[in-house]
């Protein structure tokens, strides 16, 4: 019976080598930098879908974009500083904050959409006249606190693979925070 010798893989590769290939192994910096690749990724589709398929983003859209903007900058600068001890769970405390208002927004913009078309608020001034504006609307919290109430265009209702674009959001910040928070407990890195 022949036998392999110790530390090597399936194929005779150390096994150092498959440590890669096992994402739960990987490093806080590759799990920090695939949160910025992600988040990089969602831009783009937001705007492919903005600019190509031409799905306007409302208020609310914008905001969790603002969001996924956020927290793929905390990404970025945790994969680039790579800290180690506490450092790790003050980049995951931040990642995680802003994942929750990313969460607490898509909410929000969920609730607003499920509302009977009898309840939906009334189509206000788009985002960019609010902020030109923001003096005469109470500052920028004024702003946050019109955009946060919804309007008629946050009620509009378009799918992308069944599920409209606030659950994808949804989703996706949830799965963020649960990376960040993994890679903060990951003592393998």
């Amino acid at each position: 019976m022949l036998t392999k010798p110790r530390g090597l893989g399936t194929f005779g590769e150390p096994i150092s080598m498959l440590a890669p290939m096992n994402p739960l192994r990987w490093s806080f910096r590759t799990l920090y930098l695939l949160g910025f690749l992600a988040c990089s990724g969602l831009i783009a589709f937001a705007l492919y879908t903005q600019y190509v398929l031409g799905m306007d983003p409302c208020p609310l859209c914008i905001l969790q974009r603002v969001a996924f903007i956020g927290v793929g900058l905390v990404f970025l600068i945790g994969a680039l500083h790579a800290p180690r001890g506490y450092g790790r769970q003050i980049y995951s405390a931040l990642s995680v904050i802003v994942a929750g208002i990313g969460i607490a927004i898509a909410l929000r913009h969920l609730w607003i959409q499920s509302l009977p078309a009898d309840q939906v608020p009334s189509c206000g001034a788009p985002l960019g006249y609010l902020l030109e504006t923001s003096g005469s609307h109470g500052g920028l919290v004024g702003v946050l606190r019109m955009v946060l109430s919804g309007s008629g265009e946050c009620a509009k209702v378009e799918t992308i693979l069944g599920l409209p674009m606030p659950a994808w959001s949804l989703i996706w910040f949830v799965i963020l925070g649960c990376l960040a928070l993994w890679a903060a407990r990951n003592r393998h890195a």
